[in-house]
């Protein structure tokens, strides 16, 4: 496979060139990263990319500061960034997946803590796991893929996603551990996207307005957008729709609310606001969202 056959560093793009069990675009499992085809031009992700090295050496820059991994070592990409400069070793192994940064979302919705410790590890994307944790992350790895590739599952979806979770926290487990050996300060930016990401995970759904939220950590909401997007690349806005739309989605998958119920829990004005909202923001009604 020519690994410079990749254009767009994302799950759809990929999937162009990359043949690998998934779901849809918000999933794609990396058997081995020898494999990949890793981008030899810069390319900025669109998803988050985790890597396990599980032989030989790497390394790759983001933002021209170059990262150099090892056996046993974790490798995180968050969207956004800007990948550059891959080189793996002759007997390289390695295993991985792409996600989407919503379904990340839906994974760690309402646990603040999980945020957080994936906000600092945009600042440090590796760090080492224990020989046992790697075992364990390579066997978690074998079942997701089990799970993934079992179509006859009628609640695929669904235990795809709890099987996630448990390894996002176990990935959680190992960056807080490697944050609390390595005390560095977060940057005054970082310190502020965390705040704002808190504040909004429990305010969403009754303010949408980056004033507010400027309002209550006493910054201007000029000040507030260019942080938050220096940090995430993403704008405050963004960030609040995204919470908002992910909670319209859950409840309209698992609950009986009616959609005029669904809008007055978010403080919708009525229910064709929610409508347009919602179609803005995910391309389809509440109604067929729901019957889909």
């Amino acid at each position: 496979m020519e690994q410079n056959l990749i254009t767009e560093l994302s799950i759809p793009g990929t999937k162009r060139v990359y043949y690998g069990s998934g779901i849809g675009n918000d999933l794609l499992l990396i058997d081995d990263f020898a494999d990949f085809p890793l981008p030899t031009e810069p390319r900025r992700a669109k998803c988050i990319i985790v890597g396990l090295c599980l032989q030989g050496t790497a390394t790759y820059s983001v933002y021209t500061e170059e990262f150099a991994v090892k056996e046993n070592d974790i490798l995180m990409i968050h969207e956004g960034q800007v990948l550059e400069n891959s080189k793996i070793s002759s007997d390289f192994k390695g295993l991985g997946f792409m996600l989407s940064y919503d379904f990340f979302h839906e994974i760690i919705k309402g646990i603040h803590e999980l945020s957080s410790l994936f906000v600092f590890s945009r600042s440090h994307p590796v760090f080492s796991l224990t020989a046992k944790e790697a075992v364990a992350m390579t066997e978690a790895f074998n079942q997701l893929k089990h799970r993934v590739d079992d179509q006859d599952h009628h609640f695929r979806s669904d235990a795809v996603r709890s099987h996630m979770a448990t390894m996002v926290y176990d990935l959680s487990n190992a960056i807080y551990r490697f944050q609390q050996n390595n005390p560095e300060k977060l940057t005054r930016a970082e310190v502020i996207f965390k705040s704002f990401i808190k504040l909004v995970e429990e305010n969403f759904r009754t303010e949408r307005r980056v004033s507010w939220y400027g309002e209550q950590m006493c910054i201007t909401p000029k000040y507030l957008s260019e942080t938050v997007k220096l940090v995430s690349h993403r704008t405050p806005n963004e960030w609040i729709d995204h919470y908002v739309t992910l909670e319209i989605r859950v409840m309209l998958k698992n609950s009986a609310m009616s959609i005029k119920e669904i809008g007055q829990c978010l403080n919708f004005p009525n229910q064709s606001f929610l409508g347009k909202y919602f179609k803005e923001h995910v391309g389809m009604s509440p109604s067929r969202y729901r019957k889909s």
